[in-house]
């Protein structure tokens, strides 16, 4: 019977249908009754979104659910109070001590600068790149994994871009760091060093066509004018004045007090975590 069937009206009455997409819908943030008395409230600090960003959600609408954003905070708490995690940005040097059961002593450090951090609650990921033996080599390491057994900062400041991605592209000198570099501490209090330092990227080709970028700790990259002119056909200046874009890029300020007030107990354990590891990196730098 099906061979009497033609062809195009048996896959027509026979295909199943496309699958429908669904789209994540989030309900608008209401703070709750319990959260909404603010005689008590502490003031969310300064530097918050900035030292602890993981903390904050995704707010992608399609990765949002609140009770497991709230367990993953919980988690991550938990797991700060076994480990500490010290305060680091984008351009910082640092070195990582992972338990490794193939390696003589059973753990594995590795010293690099920080090109790439991203991620939220469990998920969060920081990039560390060096040079070894004429090599790039790059690791990602996942915050709050348990195989992280300390976490150090040999070196703590800012770079002039959110990405250092083109290292890799630029000369070795760059991205090569001693493996038994001396932390340098900062005073208690002091503020964040920038460090303005302009790379020299090689001649092409590169990882990515870095003209089209916007970037600001990076020499003239000494292009012919037609890859300009190609770079400007690229360039969305209309972003900077979407506000909807923005909105979605971020999470209320509302659901981030009410976030903080969530850790506010933890916040001074966080701190005194955060202090007690540059006192320690300050013993073992005199050693």
């Amino acid at each position: 019977m099906l061979s009497a069937v033609p062809r195009r009206i048996f896959h027509t009455f026979f295909r199943k249908p496309p699958a429908q997409r669904v789209t994540a819908k989030v309900p608008p943030y209401i703070r709750d009754q319990l959260d909404s008395n603010t005689d008590n409230e502490q003031p969310l600090p300064h530097d918050f979104r900035t030292v602890y960003p993981e903390f904050l959600p995704d707010p992608r609408p399609e990765w949002r659910n609140r009770l497991r954003e709230r367990l993953e905070r919980n988690d991550m708490l938990t797991r700060r109070s076994v480990v500490a995690i010290p305060e680091f940005y984008i351009g910082s040097i640092m070195a990582v001590t992972v338990g490794d059961r193939n390696a003589s002593d059973k753990t594995n450090r590795f010293v690099g600068i920080c090109i790439s951090r991203g991620g939220t609650g469990l998920r969060a990921w920081f990039n560390l790149r060096n040079v070894i033996d004429h090599q790039g080599l790059e690791i990602m390491y996942e915050m709050y994994s348990p195989l992280i057994r300390n976490i150090e900062v040999l070196r703590l400041e800012k770079r002039l871009d959110e990405e250092l991605l083109y290292l890799r592209d630029a000369l070795p000198e760059y991205s090569t760091f001693p493996l038994d570099m001396e932390p340098e501490l900062l005073p208690e209090g002091a503020p964040v060093p920038i460090n303005d330092i302009k790379v020299k990227l090689k001649p092409r080709p590169w990882h990515e066509r870095w003209e089209r970028k916007n970037l600001q700790g990076v020499q003239d990259l000494g292009l012919p004018q037609r890859f300009y002119n190609k770079a400007k056909l690229h360039e969305k200046p209309w972003e900077k004045y979407d506000l909807m874009m923005e909105y979605r890029a971020t999470i209320p300020e509302e659901e981030q007090a009410d976030i903080f007030h969530e850790i506010a107990p933890h916040y001074q354990q966080l701190e005194s975590s955060r202090r007690q590891s540059k006192r320690r990196l300050a013993q073992t730098s005199r050693y």
